[in-house]
């Protein structure tokens, strides 16, 4: 993407900020975030392992796979785009290559985080973290890699589980003076160190997961606290598999849709949704 529209998510990812990011797992649902009128969004490498693969987020999805898909939201989000990197696929040499790659594919800031490779979703059980000099060293690989110094390196911790929270803090600190752009201790578990994270005198993100162990807090309380940005990554999946859910079971009860059209969007606003006006125009141009 334009070094401007990296500029551009710069400027709206500051302290007390709060954008909301919400996760797109794929091209449709970056559209419906785009329609909703999201300035920008995060591509959620959760939502692609449950999407794309239908298993859970136990760090299975490849580098390729990931860029596939970051290549096809770019091709149709306007926005800026936040791209979750995982771990970068390895070591500091592995970090390199997937920051180059993901800078092609057209990501605005790019999200590391310092679990043991494969990682585990940051609301699961069980994780690992690696030793912070090593994450030190991935953040600088990755501020090396980077051709834009406009793209953002987005640094998160996973060690409070593993850890304790002083620990995550003491981390955090830590990518900051290695170079990080924008800081993320990811789940909390109460308003208490929430508050401590944003207090943190350089951009912070929260990952809010609805089920998942931190505790969701009002938009306006998070911008007085001071969050650079709130990360939603599950919502329009999670509303998904329920509307799912709920059309399937009608179908199934009653053999088909019938009065229960109503849980369906309709076939012109799905049209509508992928810009088929757009494609018609094209095809009679190029008749």
């Amino acid at each position: 993407m334009s070094r401007s529209t990296r500029r551009e998510f710069r400027a709206m990812l500051t302290p007390g900020a709060a954008l909301i990011l919400p996760g797109v797992a794929n091209a449709l649902a970056a559209r419906v975030v785009a329609d909703q009128g999201f300035g920008a969004a995060y591509v959620t490498g959760a939502g692609i392992a449950n999407t794309f693969l239908g298993i859970p987020d136990n760090g299975l999805v490849t580098l390729t796979e990931l860029t596939d898909h970051v290549t096809a939201i770019r091709a149709v989000f306007p926005g800026p785009l936040m791209v979750d990197a995982d771990t970068g696929f390895g070591n500091a040499l592995n970090m390199r290559r997937t920051i180059q790659i993901l800078e092609r594919a057209g990501a605005d800031a790019i999200q590391i985080e310092d679990q043991v490779f494969p990682k585990r979703c940051g609301h699961f059980e069980g994780k690992e973290v690696i030793p912070s000099a090593e994450m030190v060293a991935k953040i600088k690989a990755a501020i090396d890699a980077r051709i834009d110094p406009d793209l953002m390196i987005v640094a998160r911790t996973d060690a409070i589980a593993v850890e304790g929270f002083n620990a995550a803090m003491d981390r955090a600190a830590a990518f900051r003076e290695a170079g990080a752009d924008v800081g993320f201790v990811e789940a909390p578990t109460n308003p208490e160190q929430i508050a401590k994270i944003a207090a943190m005198d350089w951009p912070q993100l929260i990952n809010v997961v609805i089920g998942g162990k931190t505790p969701e807090l009002p938009n306006a309380e998070l911008r007085k606290l001071g969050f650079a940005g709130v990360i939603y990554a599950n919502t329009a999946l999670q509303a998904a598999v329920l509307g799912m859910q709920k059309a399937l079971a009608h179908l199934k009860a009653d053999g088909r849709i019938g009065d229960g059209v109503d849980l369906l969007a309709t076939f012109a606003e799905r049209q509508r949704l992928v810009d088929i006006a757009a494609f018609q125009a094209m095809e009679q141009k190029y008749k």
